[in-house]
């Protein structure tokens, strides 16, 4: 089974050489296509030294934000499951085994990788944990759905599932709106225990309450187009 690792950078040039070497080392077929969000950091002509097969490389003239890469990305694919990655390390490309399992048995189509199942909750802070919760409770009321972690960044997909959702967001709330478009055309969800190390906002962590604000947003508008 092929995967398509879909990796949206934006100033990580500390770490995304590290995220692709880890990703290259998970075992099977896959393609991985980064695309650079406008980065200025150095990252982008880092990328085009390490954007060797079987990486590809997107790149944007202008910052638009995570959802607008995925975006960008997903005509692209030609793998059969769909995995999202982030570039910073705070996911573990070792859990890939267990966030495809599902999807290769038949049992789901798509699977989120939970950082609040298995070996106790995992959040940047305290503050980063209440926020889910609300945005996950309220996601699942719409959804009809019963997940731990909506705004979860491992997200894996039926790639014939995910390139066919009409998805427009730019930013962060591509989570919210997965979830809902997902839904709404009655796939079967799953979640999975995973890895997570939290990094901080001096280590580069960009999401901050105007991305809670904007993804309850999110939520309430597409969460009503997955109830219809």
């Amino acid at each position: 089974m092929k995967l398509s690792i879909i990796i949206p950078a934006y100033n990580e040039r500390a770490t995304i050489a590290e995220v692709l070497a880890r990703v290259c080392a998970v075992p099977g077929e896959k393609e991985i296509l980064v695309v650079d969000d406008a980065s200025r950091d150095g990252t982008r002509e880092l990328l085009r030294d390490l954007a060797t097969p079987p990486v590809r490389l997107f790149l944007h003239e202008h910052n638009r934000g995570k959802g607008a890469a995925i975006r960008t990305a997903l005509p692209h694919v030609t793998g059969e499951v769909v995995i999202i990655q982030d570039a910073d390390l705070e996911y573990d490309p070792g859990d890939y085994p267990r966030l495809i399992a599902p999807i290769a048995s038949g049992e789901a189509d798509a699977v989120y990788g939970s950082r609040f199942l298995g070996r106790g909750h995992r959040a940047s802070t305290p503050w980063h944990y209440a926020v889910n919760q609300v945005l996950t409770r309220l996601s699942n009321l719409f959804t009809g759905l019963r997940l731990s972690d909506m705004e979860t960044c491992y997200k894996a997909f039926r790639a014939d599932l995910v390139r066919d959702l009409p998805l427009v967001s730019n930013g962060f709330e591509i989570e919210p709106e997965l979830t809902a478009r997902a839904a709404r055309r009655g796939a079967r969800f799953m979640e999975v225990p995973i890895s997570y190390r939290a990094r901080s906002a001096g280590e580069g962590k960009k999401i901050g309450w105007r991305d809670g604000w904007r993804a309850l947003r999110a939520i309430v508008r597409f969460g009503l187009l997955a109830r219809s």
